[in-house]
């Protein structure tokens, strides 16, 4: 999962894709946070991406950089504990204009039986799963 975080949080900015219905949905997202041992992404309840996971919680994740990329196929599984929010909004201070631990809005999932793949043309691709 060390690699995993490392990619992404370097990336800055990866994306993530859910299902609407039969019809793939895909978005920016950076927001990456380990905590207690796991890795956690974070959104709003109000949003569609929220509402898909809660129906359809496999997701898959991807970025680029430095002329290699990242898949992640995993399970997302919410996290309602407020001591995990504010472990990521504490990480992410830019977001505590518009989500508070414990608001009923603010949401952060831990991926699950995840699959990482980093893939380059030169080199051989490093799997972890977690």
């Amino acid at each position: 999962m060390d690699k995993t975080y490392e990619f992404l949080k370097k990336s800055g900015t990866y994306y993530l894709a859910t299902m609407d219905g039969d019809q793939p949905r895909v978005r920016p997202f950076g927001t990456i946070h380990l905590f207690d041992g796991k890795l956690y992404i974070q959104t709003g309840k109000v949003k569609d991406v929220s509402k898909q996971m809660h129906i359809n919680p496999k997701v898959e994740i991807c970025a680029f950089m430095d002329r290699k990329w990242i898949r992640v196929s995993a399970t997302v599984v919410e996290d309602p504990r407020t001591e995990a929010q504010k472990s990521m909004l504490d990480a992410y201070p830019s977001l505590q204009g518009m989500y508070k631990a414990g608001d009923g809005n603010t949401e952060v999932w831990y991926l699950k039986d995840a699959t990482s793949t980093i893939s380059s043309f030169t080199e051989e691709p490093i799997i972890e799963k977690f």
